[in-house]
């Protein structure tokens, strides 16, 4: 079995769409190990207790407070997944750049989830800047990517999988943002199932 931990800031819906997958099979030899949230009010820590996941809350803050480099939480990230036996790390909607400190003790497998294509609108909000884009009349499409992790770069890395949607006319923000989550949700179990 490979040993994944999924890293979570939020709802959580990515994390289930991996739950779901697992425990239905079409992840096999594929074991979701561990849950990181760095959030406390983060929705997926439940969907984690509810998969009988283990789940550990590991806050930035106490880091910031006591005036400890980011590297140092970067280097502690990855010493928790050490612990867990952790083969692979898939970041599903988690809001924090990987620093050189975590990839020298974890290593470089990793997979990051971003709802736009490659090279567009990296970052937070890309749903969002990419409708604003669309009312502009700037682009009709946008997408979702999965891709590697190989530094702390921002969304950036080899490709695994990407698949674009298209903006429609006079949609709403909340519809786009549903197709778009639909389309992560199938496409990292996808991503997934190729790399693992």
């Amino acid at each position: 079995m490979t040993r994944i931990a999924v890293l979570i800031s939020g709802h959580g819906s990515n994390l289930q769409a991996i739950l779901d997958a697992a425990a239905g099979g079409a992840l096999p030899g594929v074991e979701v190990a561990l849950v990181v949230a760095n959030r406390r009010e983060a929705l997926g820590i439940d969907r984690a207790i509810r998969a009988g996941v283990p789940v550990v809350y590991f806050p930035l803050a106490p880091y910031r407070q006591a005036g400890r480099p980011r590297t140092d939480y970067d280097s502690d990230l990855a010493g928790i997944l050490q612990a867990f036996a952790i083969q692979w790390a898939v970041l599903a909607g988690w809001m924090h750049l990987l620093s050189e400190a975590f990839f020298a003790r974890f290593g470089r497998q990793v997979l990051n989830l971003h709802p736009a294509l490659p090279g567009q609108f990296p970052g937070t909000g890309a749903i969002a800047r990419a409708y604003a884009a669309a009312q502009r009349g700037e682009i009709d499409r946008t997408g979702v990517m999965v891709h590697r992790v190989p530094d702390a770069g921002v969304d950036a890395g080899p490709v695994v999988l990407q698949e674009e949607v298209p903006i429609r006319a006079g949609e709403t923000l909340a519809s786009l943002e549903a197709r778009i989550h639909a389309v992560e949700h199938r496409l990292l179990v996808e991503a997934l199932r190729r790399v693992l």
